[in-house]
């Protein structure tokens, strides 16, 4: 259980905690939640024990792990798997101890305690965690040094899942995952064995991988139980109450401070006058909460194109000797909002620069309206502005004849007030640099807008004030993100890029989550709608089979417990028994891997039996 317990901090004499206290249970998953620059950050700095607190304390179980991801992995020759590995610290120990121990009893402790963390398993595990995050076989034992930024981020989250800590503390983890990646990462919170607290603004995620909302908000915590939507609708709740009490409020304070101006004087009143003021002296201000700053995007509208926009015939894209896209037959009209789907590597980037006129193509035709605008938007552009200017500057350069006051009001209209347009872009938050960049995107008013990962360092405030500028805008739209809630209320085409092509996908996003969680699951069979009631020696046969798998399972328990018993010998680690040691661990992994085999045939046949019995 951790304990917040009256906390209070402040940086640079601005407080971020006041007295805020809360708790949340072992084995809870947790989103918090709050505006940009309300110090979530700085709370996990506050349980990891980086910063000291300045009042209250924060309570954990003892001997508690806590994981999380601050920074990429580094740049070694280290493969990904053994980067993994060597992040459960206990097995790594262990396991070098193993070749340098000499004492037999020490040696079978190891072995004991390797079998109890299921040591064997680990690299199965390790290799199932960085696929689900997109490394296949052969990208998992490059080393990594062959990857970017960005990869190796994925990396180290791959290895503090690997690790399980008791306390998992992940700040944006979708920030550096693709869609396919973020649909994963759901699905394996959901079902990790110990406390998540997780900083996000992805709905999804929030929806779906977490049963609590921890808000900070006005220095202080709350708990709400159930997913992000339903705090949604509980906070709304409760301003709109708090809203209406404090104005039912205000009326009657108004009208007491009126009786006793008006009658304060007048002896035949003045004791109910007295009464009155002691009734206001007591009265508890209620406070009407604040409104949320609206967050903005305002995106200039082009001037209407004749159909399609953009006509690729038998394309080829790629680069080089390699080819990527083939066989594009692709239109796009104006008023197109289109969602790109597809595993990392499969060409959504090289389609985005073949249509963005970044990459030309190997072969075919793109014909494209003559007077044509894009705007392009990627991650990367937001880490290639200029830190030490101001957005005021970046916009004077690129529109070097526009007056400063109305370079402020586009800089406003993207949601950077006066003091963002003066201050250098190093000291900006990651969405007002990301805000920066997408009105650098749209400055020509283009007539396709191409958007890569939009939503990474948005809030949700701004996330929503996104949604509303896309479906406001006049121009056609083709988005890459890991935000499926603003794919859904943003594209109304969808396309597939796989195995070389781009292709309609003509279901829903909720079909393509399903099909991605179904995707490394062996095929079900199929099941005939209304099978005939089993016959008597049907039923003999299945009961037969499932003794038999249940004898099997015994006898594999009992083979395991033989072998881990063996492992616990301190005679098996005496000097002269060679490789000796190796030969029974190869043993005891292959009788777990055959007891999960035996387990889950005895499992099948079980079910076999009660469908032709019930």
């Amino acid at each position: 259980m951790l304990k917040l317990h009256d906390i209070s901090y402040s940086i640079e004499g601005r407080p971020l905690f006041e007295g805020a206290s809360a708790t949340i249970p072992t084995g809870h998953k947790v989103g918090l939640v709050g505006p940009n620059g309300a110090g979530k950050t700085t709370l996990f700095k506050l349980i990891r024990g980086d910063l000291v607190l300045e009042g209250g304390s924060i309570e954990l179980p003892s001997r508690a792990r806590i994981g999380g991801v601050s920074q990429e992995v580094p740049a070694s020759g280290t493969s990904l798997l053994d980067t993994v590995l060597e992040a459960d610290t206990e097995r790594a120990t262990l396991l070098a101890e193993a070749e340098t121990a000499t004492d037999p009893t020490r040696i079978a402790d190891i072995q004991t305690r390797l079998a109890d963390i299921d040591a064997w398993s680990a690299e199965g595990r390790a290799a199932s965690i960085l696929k689900g995050l997109g490394f296949d076989d052969a990208e998992q034992q490059m080393p990594c040094s062959d990857f970017s930024g960005g990869w190796r981020m994925r990396v180290a989250l791959a290895a503090v899942l690997f690790s399980q800590p008791d306390l998992l503390l992940l700040d944006e983890p979708t920030n550096y995952l693709d869609l396919e990646g973020a649909v994963w990462l759901e699905t394996y919170l959901a079902r990790y064995p110990h406390t998540v607290i997780i900083i996000s603004h992805d709905r999804g995620l929030l929806n779906r991988a977490v049963g609590a909302i921890l808000h900070l908000d006005n220095r202080k915590l709350t708990l709400w139980q159930g997913p992000y939507d339903q705090f949604a609708r509980q906070r709304a709740e409760q301003r709109a109450v708090q809203a209406a009490a404090a104005k039912k409020q205000a009326a009657h304070r108004e009208h007491l401070e009126a009786f006793v101006a008006r009658f304060k004087a007048k002896a035949s009143k003045a004791k109910q006058a007295q009464s009155r003021v002691k009734m206001l002296e007591k009265m508890e201000t209620i406070t009407a909460p604040e409104d949320i700053a609206k967050r903005v995007f305002t995106f200039p509208s082009p001037e209407e194109m004749s159909p399609p926009i953009i006509n690729v015939e038998n394309g080829v894209a790629g680069y080089g000797d390699t080819t990527v896209l083939k066989k594009l037959d692709l239109r796009i009209d104006q008023d197109d909002r289109i969602a790109l789907l597809g595993k990392n590597g499969q060409g959504k980037s090289t389609l985005a620069k073949l249509l963005s006129d970044r990459l030309d193509p190997l072969a075919g035709r793109v014909v494209k309206s003559s007077k044509l605008r894009i705007g392009y938007f990627a991650q990367h552009q937001v880490d290639e502005l200029h830190i030490d200017e101001t957005p005021l500057q970046h916009l004077a350069r690129e529109l070097p004849d526009v007056m400063p006051p109305k370079l402020r009001a586009k800089l406003a209209g993207f949601g950077l007030g006066a003091d963002q347009a003066e201050t250098v872009v190093g000291r900006l938050s990651g969405g007002q640099k990301a805000r920066l960049s997408l009105l650098l995107a749209t400055l020509d008013a283009p007539h396709l807008l191409i958007l890569d990962e939009p939503t990474n360092h948005l809030d949700m405030e701004s996330r929503e004030a996104l949604v509303e500028a896309l479906t406001a805008y006049t121009g056609a739209v083709i988005l890459v993100s890991h935000d499926m809630h603003l794919l859904s209320l943003v594209a109304d085409r969808l396309w597939l890029v796989k195995d070389g092509a781009v292709v309609p996908y003509n279901d829903d996003l909720e079909a393509y989550r399903k099909l991605l969680l179904q995707s490394d699951k062996p095929a079900k069979p199929v099941e005939k709608p209304k099978p005939k009631r089993a016959s008597r020696d049907e039923v003999l046969a299945l009961r037969s089979e499932v003794r038999k798998n249940e004898e099997r399972v015994e006898k594999l328990n009992e083979r395991r417990d033989k072998l881990a018993k063996k492992l616990a010998d301190p005679a098996l680690y005496e000097p002269g028994k060679g490789g000796e040691v190796e030969v029974w661990q190869k043993k005891y992994a292959e009788v777990m891997n055959g007891l999960d085999r035996a387990e889950t045939l005895w499992i099948g046949s079980l079910e076999k039996l009660e469908k032709a019995t019930s």
